[in-house]
């Protein structure tokens, strides 16, 4: 494999970062879909003026925060409100270089890399944003992720190439760096916790997978290009890489059979990227327009709801419960509706029925991603409509009383 020269790499940074002057971060909703979206389709949602190259980036497990870290002398945090895309307080100084960062399970903690000699990793307080450790990492600390139960930290690391598995408990290294080939960069770790991917910044583009109960490197597979960093689903399903390259793009992995099944168009010279705890969206920094873009995940349709009982001539709704993104559409593939109602693209079930009667259908979601979600043989009994009470027994109980 070949690997970058570290002085080159660090000149080709200058001149980046020199070109830049002072950055302005700016996030940016950019709306993604099967088929990748273009650059020049994002749609600028605020700006955030910063005098820093934006690099990393973290969600916090409850989704309520980013974390932006900035390669820059000092280095520093920038804390976003991701409900207002506010700042909150001053940017954190944790020092020089900072490229990379992630949350603990818990949240209570950020670990912060630095491309620096040597390459301690900052400990970040998220209650109080102070920085209260450090981790002892030799050389040049870049990536880093977490394993699901917060007991270990792995952190990519190059001169030597490798990665780190630190314990969380005494924030020390344990036993030597796992040896890799190459220029690791960006690390992930699947949510059942029993592989790390480590993304490599080198022309062959490549990504080496760690099983984590022995440490060692099971297998290797080639993406693209000069990777960045990498983020996993949730659900495990599929990886999403950044790529340093004009233009940029991000890879879509999926994690089964190691093919890259979509690449999205963003700017130029990613870096870090971040999925959101609930999948539905990419945060990726793009150093050449100062953005940090947010792309949207596809997510395959799910459809639930049991229809009420009806009554003839009595206004009807039932609202049936569909997720997915894009946003599916909800149609009948089966049966016949009651006479009177219809049912609209997004899943809402409306009129009023004009015969008695039971009623058996299928509705199905689909929106092009993943297999359309069906509800079979889903029934709607329609009873008749009761007569209105008359005047004649009112009437009757006059008599009687």
């Amino acid at each position: 494999m070949d690997t970058l020269n570290r002085k080159a790499l660090s000149q080709w940074q200058s001149r980046t970062t020199a070109a830049f002057g002072a950055a302005v971060l700016a996030l940016a909703m950019t709306l993604g879909n099967a088929g990748g979206i273009a650059a020049a389709d994002t749609v600028l949602d605020t700006t955030i003026p910063v005098a820093a190259q934006a690099r990393g980036v973290a969600i916090s497990p409850d989704g309520s925060r980013a974390y932006v870290a900035h390669e820059t002398y000092p280095g520093a945090l920038l804390v976003i409100d991701t409900a207002t895309k506010a700042v909150i307080g001053n940017p954190i100084e944790v020092g020089s270089r900072s490229v990379g960062m992630a949350f603990t399970p818990d949240g209570t903690r950020a670990y912060v890399t630095h491309d620096t000699i040597p390459g301690n990793v900052s400990v970040i307080d998220t209650a109080t944003n102070a920085k209260v450790g450090e981790v002892a990492i030799p050389t040049y600390s870049n990536g880093v992720a977490f394993t699901p139960d917060g007991t270990r930290a792995y952190i990519t690391a190059v001169e030597p190439a490798g990665v780190w598995v630190v314990d969380t408990a005494t924030s020390t290294v344990i036993g030597g760096p796992i040896r890799i080939d190459g220029w690791p960069s960006g690390v992930a770790i699947t949510p059942d916790g029993s592989r790390a991917y480590v993304s490599h910044e080198t022309n062959s583009g490549y990504i080496s997978v760690i099983d984590t109960a022995s440490n060692t490197v099971v297998e290797e597979f080639t993406v693209g290009v000069r990777l960045r960093s990498v983020a996993i689903t949730p659900d495990g399903s599929r990886a999403y890489v950044t790529h340093d390259t004009s233009p940029g793009k991000v890879s879509v992995i999926d994690l089964a059979t190691k093919a890259v099944i979509e690449e999205i168009p963003v700017g130029a010279y990613l870096r870090g990227i971040a999925i959101t705890p609930d999948g539905g969206h990419a945060y990726v920094v793009d150093s050449s327009r100062q953005l940090v873009s947010v792309i949207a995940i596809d997510k395959a349709p799910t459809l639930d709801g049991t229809p009420p009982t009806g009554a003839v001539n009595t206004p009807y709704t039932h609202t049936f419960t569909v997720t997915g993104q894009p946003a599916p559409t909800v149609t009948v593939t089966d049966g016949t509706l009651p006479d009177g109602l219809e049912l609209s693209a997004a899943g809402v079930l409306s009129g009023t029925p004009t015969t008695a009667g039971s009623f058996t259908f299928s509705v199905t979601a689909s929106n092009g991603f993943g297999t359309p979600a069906v509800l079979a043989d889903v029934t709607i009994e329609v009873t008749q409509t009761p007569p209105p009470a008359t005047g004649l027994l009112g009437s009757l109980e006059k008599f009687g009383s």
